[in-house]
C-alpha cells in the first residue's frame, strides 16, 4: 500500500439496491472514450467534467495501485478509471504533512475496525460517537470525526458529518465528557537548572545539555529540534541565529529565524552548542545525533521521540516525577517562564511562531495564576 493511505472500501450500499445497481450500470458505462470527461457520482449518475479524475480521488496520491482503495490516495480499484497525473499526485502527496496522512489512515483504520464503511450515514457516525464517548479523549474523537468528514468530501460524497444529528451528538459527548486535554507540565528555568546541574561531561551530556538549553531558548517542538542541522545555526556576535525551515504551522516552509542570545547565567545555550558542535566535528548534517551506551556518536539523527525520551530521563535525574513532562514541556516552559519573567506577548510570541494571543495562552501553565492574584491584595 501507498505510504500515508487510509484503506478503504466503498460497499454495496445496504438497503438501497436500486442505488447500487445505477452505480454498477453506470461503470459499465465508463468506456475508453468517457476516462478522460466523467466522474461517478455518489447517487449513481454519470458526470460531464472538464479533467480526467478518478471516481475516488482522494488527497495523496503517490502511485498507481490496483490492488487497494483508500480515501486519502488515489483508488484504481476499477480496471476502467484513471488517475491524475504523475505530477498532480506527487503534488497531492505533498499537500499534507506525514503527521496527518498517519492521523488520517488510523483514523480510517479504527472506523473500518467497527466494522463500518464508507459511505456512512448519519446515524452510522451518530452510533460510532457515542460508543466512543467515555473510551477516548474528546480530542480524539473529535480528529476522527473530522477524518470521516475528510474522507467524504474528498470523494465527492455527502458529508454526514454536517447532519445535525452528527452535530448534536458530539455537542452532547463534549458536555457530558468535558474538552480538557491533559497537558505536558511545564518545565520552568529552575527546573532546567536542576536538569543541567546533573548533567556531567560525557558525551551524552554535553549533546542533552545542549539539547536542553536550544529546545528551551528556542521553543521549538520536538521534532523541530530533531529535524535541526548544523546549517540551520550561525554563530554571530550576539549569539546564534537558530533558522526553523519548516514547522507545524508552516507547512508551505517560508521559514523563520529564532535569536538566542547569549546566556547571563552559569548555563549558556550558544555555549552549551558550541561545546557539543565541537565534539561532534561535523560541517554538516543532523546537530543532535544517536549515541551509543559506550559513548559512540553516530552520524543518525535522533527522533521527536528521542527528544521526549531525554527529557523525561533528565528530569527524573533531578528528583521530579518524569510522567507528566514530555518533549512539549521545554516550549511551554519557555512560555510561562517568559511570562513570568515579565516579557512581553510580542517577544514571546517572536520565539514560539504563534501568531494569535489566544494561541499564546495555552502554553502559559497555571503557575502563572499566582503572579500578582486578585486575592493577594486583599488578604
Amino acid at each position: 500500500m501507498v505510504d500515508g493511505a487510509i484503506p478503504l472500501r466503498i460497499p454495496h450500499i445496504a438497503g438501497n439496491s436500486e442505488l447500487s445497481h445505477r452505480i454498477i450500470n453506470n461503470r459499465q458505462k465508463l468506456t475508453e472514450d468517457h476516462l478522460s470527461s466523467t466522474l461517478l457520482t455518489s447517487d449513481g449518475s454519470v458526470k460531464r467534467i472538464s479533467e480526467p479524475v478518478s471516481a475516488k480521488i482522494a488527497i495523496n496520491c503517490t502511485t498507481q495501485n490496483h490492488t487497494a482503495s483508500s480515501a486519502i490516495n488515489c483508488n484504481f480499484e476499477t480496471s476502467y478509471l484513471i488517475g491524475p497525473s504523475t505530477r498532480v499526485q506527487s503534488f497531492l502527496s505533498h499537500s499534507i504533512s506525514d503527521n496527518t496522512k498517519r492521523a488520517y489512515r488510523a483514523d480510517m483504520e479504527h472506523f473500518e475496525a467497527t466494522n463500518r464503511v464508507i459511505p456512512a450515514t448519519p446515524h452510522d457516525v451518530a452510533n460510532y460517537l457515542a460508543e466512543m464517548a467515555g473510551q477516548y479523549a474528546v480530542a480524539t474523537i473529535q480528529r476522527r470525526l473530522a477524518s470521516l468528514s475528510k474522507a467524504h468530501r474528498t470523494l465527492g460524497i455527502e458529508d454526514p458529518v454536517k447532519s445535525e444529528l452528527v452535530k448534536s451528538t458530539m455537542r452532547g459527548i463534549r458536555r457530558m465528557h468535558g474538552i480538557a486535554q491533559r497537558q505536558a507540565a511545564a518545565i520552568l528555568r529552575d527546573d532546567l537548572f536542576a536538569m543541567l546541574d546533573k548533567l556531567g561531561d560525557r558525551s551524552k551530556d554535553i549533546r542533552d545539555r545542549a539539547l536542553l538549553l536550544l529546545g528551551f531558548a528556542t521553543a521549538m517542538r520536538r521534532s523541530e529540534i530533531a529535524l535541526l542541522n548544523i546549517e540551520d545555526v550561525e554563530f554571530v556576535s550576539k549569539g546564534v541565529l537558530a533558522t526553523l525551515r519548516r514547522s507545524k504551522t508552516d507547512q508551505e516552509a517560508q521559514g523563520r529565524k529564532i535569536a538566542v542570545p547569549f546566556g547571563r547565567t552559569r548555563h549558556c545555550p550558544v555555549g552549551a552548542l558550541k561545546a557539543w558542535l565541537d565534539l561532534l566535528n561535523q560541517h554538516d548534517g543532523p546537530i543532535f545525533v544517536r549515541i551509543n551506551k559506550h559513548g559512540q556518536i553516530s552520524k543518525s539523527r535522533i527522533s521527536g521521540e528521542a527528544v521526549s525520551f531525554v527529557v523525561k530521563t533528565r528530569i527524573y535525574d533531578a528528583g521530579y516525577d518524569p510522567l507528566p513532562f514530555s518533549g512539549h514541556s521545554l516550549r511551554a516552559g519557555f512560555a510561562t517562564s517568559a511570562a513570568q519573567a515579565g516579557a512581553s506577548s510580542h517577544k514571546i510570541r517572536q520565539t514560539t511562531g504563534h501568531r494569535a494571543e489566544a494561541s499564546l495562552a495555552r502554553y502559559i501553565r497555571d503557575t502563572d495564576l499566582f503572579t500578582d492574584a486578585a486575592i493577594g491584595r486583599l488578604l
